[in-house]
């Protein structure tokens, strides 16, 4: 899925991986890497697409790749 757009919230689960590293960006969004429960680059995790995970993953769009989970 391309992540040139935003999300939209649905019931979908999403496989969220970090692709770069936070080192040099906003405090807020290595706040919000943290909370998605992504540690390192290449890490991945598997939320459900709800409002709150839609917007953090908005947040920080540019370091992490998503995936629908199949």
């Amino acid at each position: 899925m391309s992540m040139s757009k935003n999300l939209l919230p649905s019931d979908a689960k999403l496989v969220i991986t970090l692709k770069k590293g936070v080192v040099g960006t906003k405090q807020n969004q290595r706040d919000t890497v943290r909370s998605l429960g992504l540690k390192r680059i290449g890490h991945t995790v598997e939320r459900t697409a709800d409002a709150v995970t839609v917007g953090m993953v908005n947040t920080v769009k540019h370091l992490v790749t998503v995936e629908e989970a199949k």
